[in-house]
């Protein structure tokens, strides 16, 4: 067998092997032999079939064996010859030829590696900057707000015009062509305004009412409503104000403090307003890294260090992001592309250079969070994703199988570690 390899550079290489069919077929008689001892053929006791009678019963699976041990041979001899471990090997081989001649085989198999990145002096590319300034009446601001959620309802007296904010008792009933439809009609119906709980345009049309007012509202059913019948269907909704509450007075004072720090002894104002702060620049700093400092600081990463990216990476990462805009197609565009193997190969073509960017900075989060000594157990994932599950009234469990099926963990993983390391070495520049 003549082997011949080609280390492209430190990511990709290729090894090139011609293998007679002298070598196939002693293979063959290898693979035949061993069978011998465990073959189950009618007519003949275990382990003394004769190979013939192997040959006869396997055939081109034989053939088959034979062949995907000389490619295995073909890896292993390559990668030895060029000082690679195969512990360093990334992704499956290509097999990018194997072509049949009546007396030799053309083998060509297309390896990556995990790209060799020099990362010296990353630290000192991280800049120094100022935490986010909280000012006392954004704090009271704050508290405010807090303080509105916790207070109770009470009816309004005066004779004024609902606002948003305001809880509204109603009665309504809802037409659609002039007939009334199923589960269109409530007595009594306690609906804050503001809250999107009903039909876009519906609250917004309640807003302004008075108490006992009537008044048809027209609106129409968005196109994706859980009802066929009512699905982008325009319908008039007969509203009458019974009642609307709003809500009352809370006093920012050490009781308030008690009710927003349970468990927190001697709560008071002070406190409160150190806890608010806190959360407040929380709430800053992480939006200072997620809109700014992070993008920022993970491009002045790929600008800097420059390695060789496994080229099949690459070309995945091109048809993901092909495949994404296809989706955002028109059918005919899609056709027009599938009968046009120029356009299709242009169009591809665009998506290399940010494909290319994609990859890096994936390998050098990875190069990163091992100099950092930062990891993401499957655990952290599985909980991140139960936690925003149950945030959005989501069954946690349903959601975590619905990423495991679609392959997706590996990617929240992956984002999980980025927005680590990032924050880890964001940490260490804030200015005291």
């Amino acid at each position: 067998m003549e082997i011949k390899t080609n280390k492209i550079d430190s990511a990709n290489a290729e090894i090139a092997a011609t293998v007679s069919k002298d070598e196939i077929s002693a293979n063959v008689e290898k693979i035949a032999a061993e069978l011998t001892k465990s073959a189950k053929i009618p007519g003949f006791r275990k382990g003394k079939v004769p190979a013939g009678a192997v040959k006869k019963q396997y055939g081109e699976r034989l053939v088959q064996d034979a062949e995907a041990q000389i490619l295995r041979e073909v890896l292993n001899d390559g990668l030895k010859a060029m000082g690679i471990d195969n512990t360093a090997i990334i992704g499956e081989p290509q097999i990018s030829k194997f072509e049949r001649a009546n007396d030799k085989i053309e083998v060509e198999v297309r390896v990556a590696m995990r790209p060799q990145i020099d990362m010296e002096g990353y630290a000192e590319l991280v800049a120094e900057f100022d935490k986010p300034i909280i000012t006392d009446d954004t704090i009271e601001t704050r508290i405010k707000e807090l303080a509105l959620a916790q207070a109770p309802l009470v009816s309004v007296e005066e004779d004024r015009a609902l606002v948003s904010g305001d809880t509204a008792k109603i009665d309504f009933e809802g037409f659609v062509d002039g007939e009334a439809f199923e589960g269109g009609k409530a007595e009594g119906f306690s609906l804050r305004l503001g809250s999107g709980q009903f039909i876009p345009g519906f609250e917004d049309q309640v807003i302004g009412m008075k108490k006992g007012e009537e008044k048809m509202i027209d609106v129409t059913f968005p196109e994706n409503y859980n009802s066929e019948k009512l699905a982008g269907k325009p319908a008039q909704f007969k509203v009458t104000v019974q009642d609307f509450l709003t809500k009352g007075e809370v006093l920012l004072d050490d009781n308030l403090a008690k009710k927003m720090l349970p468990g927190q002894v001697d709560a008071n104002m002070l406190m409160l307003r150190d806890k608010v702060r806190d959360q407040l620049e929380n709430e800053a700093l992480s939006k200072l890294y997620n809109e700014e400092l992070k993008p920022t600081l993970l491009n002045t990463f790929v600008e800097k260090f420059d390695f060789a990216l496994p080229h099949f990476v690459v070309e995945q990462e091109i048809d993901m992001a092909l495949n994404k805009h296809a989706q955002s197609l028109p059918a005919e565009e899609i056709e027009a592309l599938k009968t046009d193997a120029e356009k299709l190969k242009t169009l591809r073509e665009t998506f290399r250079d940010d494909a290319a960017r994609s990859v890096k900075a994936t390998f050098i989060i990875d190069a990163l969070a091992q100099a950092e000594g930062v990891r993401v157990a499957e655990q952290e994932v599985m909980q991140t994703i139960y936690f925003e599950a149950m945030q959005m009234g989501q069954d946690p469990d349903a959601a975590y199988k619905m990423y495991q099926r679609s392959g997706y963990l590996p990617a929240i993983q992956m984002a999980m570690v980025e927005d680590k390391v990032l924050s880890k070495l964001l940490n260490n520049k804030i200015k005291a």
